[in-house]
């Protein structure tokens, strides 16, 4: 018999840890969320800092990095709370903002990276019109356009759960999310598991059609040039990026199959941390690393900074 218990104080079921592992747990996810912060942050102050880095890459590079902040501080603090707390529980209000945020996320890291393999694709196959192509309005209406697509194919699968009457009061998962949301309801779920499935679809097949196509393209204008030295620059470039989204393309449809698959919550919590913590540790490290400028003014900060210590 269904009974409507809308509850403004939700359990949250956590992680499946043992009673030792604990503190080590919280411990790992504590430096993982420093160091993301760290590097993040560090390179988002270095772009807004520099005008010589405020150019279309590191303007991409800076909505990577803030997406990376954004996703990871919804989520970790949360969790980690959660870990050595003996009755982990979230307000009702707070766990829809959590399921927007950490949804937004998730959405944004393919919006933005398709931007960033067209921003690559006009950089190798056509460099001569970079500027006039990747001009600061253009780069603004496709940031503004990323995050208005991830807001919307976000918004309206979690208003469908937001309306619906609840009869139980405890999240099965380690955090908030759609899916955990709408199965607080005994009412009929076939409208969400529709929207949610459609809204992925969508995501996914956008997202994969227009990177695959854009690093074809890539390919095939490596292979035509007879040029082995930038050719060998642009590939090392373009297979970074290609590991870290397909990372994240995994991980990602991981979490949607393990939902749906009923699987145990510590599976899909390994999933969802992957999704997290992997890309945004990396990203920082691999941009830097592999853009010149971007590590010349990091080693020259590094250098003042010593400099002005001794």
């Amino acid at each position: 018999m269904n009974v409507t218990y809308n509850s403004p104080i939700l359990l949250i079921q956590g992680i499946d840890i043992p009673h030792r592992f604990i503190y080590p747990a919280f411990a790992l996810l504590l430096v993982a969320y420093l160091i993301i912060l760290t590097t993040n942050i560090g390179v988002m102050l270095l772009i807004l800092m520099d005008r010589s880095l405020q150019q279309p890459m590191y303007l991409l590079f800076f909505s990577l990095s803030f997406n990376d902040v954004l996703g990871n501080t919804v989520v970790l603090p949360r969790m980690m709370l959660d870990i050595v707390s003996t009755n982990p529980s979230i307000s009702y209000s707070w766990c829809v903002s959590q399921a927007f945020f950490s949804h937004t996320y998730g959405t944004s890291c393919h919006t933005v990276m398709m931007i960033m393999a067209f921003d690559r694709y006009v950089a190798i196959c056509h460099p001569l019109r970079y500027t006039s192509i990747m001009s600061p309005t253009m780069v603004a209406k496709l940031t503004v356009s990323a995050w208005s697509a991830s807001i919307t194919l976000v918004f309206i699968p979690l208003g469908l759960a937001v309306r619906l009457t609840r009869c139980r009061s405890i999240i099965l998962n380690a955090f908030c999310d759609n899916a955990s949301l709408f199965k607080l309801s005994c009412q009929d779920l076939s409208i969400n598991n529709i929207t949610g499935l459609i809204s992925s679809v969508i995501l996914h097949g956008s997202s994969i059609t227009s990177v695959a196509f854009t690093y074809f393209r890539i390919l095939v204008s490596c292979v035509s040039k007879k040029n082995k030295e930038l050719n060998r620059k642009a590939m090392q470039t373009c297979a970074s990026h290609l590991v870290l989204y397909l990372i994240m393309l995994w991980s990602g449809f991981l979490i949607i199959i393990l939902h749906r698959l009923q699987i145990h919550n510590s599976y899909r919590t390994l999933a969802a941390l992957l999704f997290l913590i992997i890309p945004a540790n990396i990203n920082p490290i691999i941009y830097a690393i592999q853009t010149k400028e971007l590590r010349t003014k990091i080693v020259q900060m590094l250098y003042s900074e010593v400099t002005h210590l001794q």
